[in-house]
């Protein structure tokens, strides 16, 4: 059942025309940074040849690509997540799904996994874009795995909290500037000195912007997504008068 919502929703989410505008804007934005990074690089790659320990290309372009990519879908998730659920109860068609004889849970993960489908076809078109590098110099591709699992695991992140946002309201933009909201106080706790600064998502994507895969980074992630997928299920049962 979930696998056949989820298609349900990958499918409703691509029939959409402002999904494609949205995509078109993200491909737009990505590969203008893509090809601003690299004349850069390639404006003081004879500077770098003369450096014993000069940064490569893919650490040069592909890092600061993540991380652009990343803010990117920070502010463009919550866009898709207020339709899951917000925008359903506008239009009158969350009752038909909310009273079918299947569970909180089913309803939930498969609208969440029908997103993360979109999103990582997304994900998936910028890293090919990003490993042509390897058309033309030496490309690290360990580097670009470990950056692409980063924007992977942040995307995966701020749609497990925007659908949580989109399950509280029937006002889809309400959803979304909450979501959005929210999304920018962690990232702003980047900037912040002390323990507080482990609770921002942009943290943990630093150390696989560098390549360095953690165990205490992934269970981060692990447990934001999982928490956030909890509280929204416990708020669909409710809504639903299940114990």
């Amino acid at each position: 059942m979930i696998r056949t919502l989820a298609k349900k929703e990958l499918h409703t989410l691509f029939v959409a025309p402002s999904t494609w505008w949205m995509l078109a804007l993200l491909q737009f934005i990505f590969a203008w940074f893509y090809l601003a990074r690299m004349d850069d690089y390639l404006q003081v790659q004879a500077q770098l040849a003369q450096m014993d320990s000069a940064p490569g290309a893919t650490i040069s372009i592909a890092a600061p690509l993540a991380s652009v990519l990343a803010i990117v879908l920070m502010m463009l998730i919550p866009l898709f997540t207020m339709r899951l659920i917000a925008e359903e109860r506008r239009n009158q068609t969350w009752i038909l799904l909310s009273t079918a004889p299947i569970s909180a849970t089913d309803i939930v993960l498969g609208k969440y996994f029908g997103l993360l489908a979109m999103l990582s076809i997304i994900i998936a078109a910028c890293a090919v874009m990003v490993s042509s590098l390897a058309l033309g110099t030496h490309a690290d591709f360990g580097l670009i795995a470990g950056n692409i699992l980063g924007v992977w695991l942040l995307a995966a992140s701020y749609a497990a909290l925007g659908l949580f946002f989109s399950s509280l309201t029937r006002q889809p933009v309400v959803a979304a500037f909450g979501a959005l909201a929210v999304s920018f106080g962690l990232w702003m706790l980047e900037m912040s000195s002390g323990a507080v600064r482990v609770l921002a998502p942009t943290v943990h994507f630093q150390n696989l912007n560098v390549g360095l895969i953690s165990t205490a980074d992934l269970i981060y992630f692990a447990l934001f997504i999982v928490g956030f997928l909890l509280l929204t299920i416990e708020r669909v049962r409710r809504e639903r008068g299940e114990v």
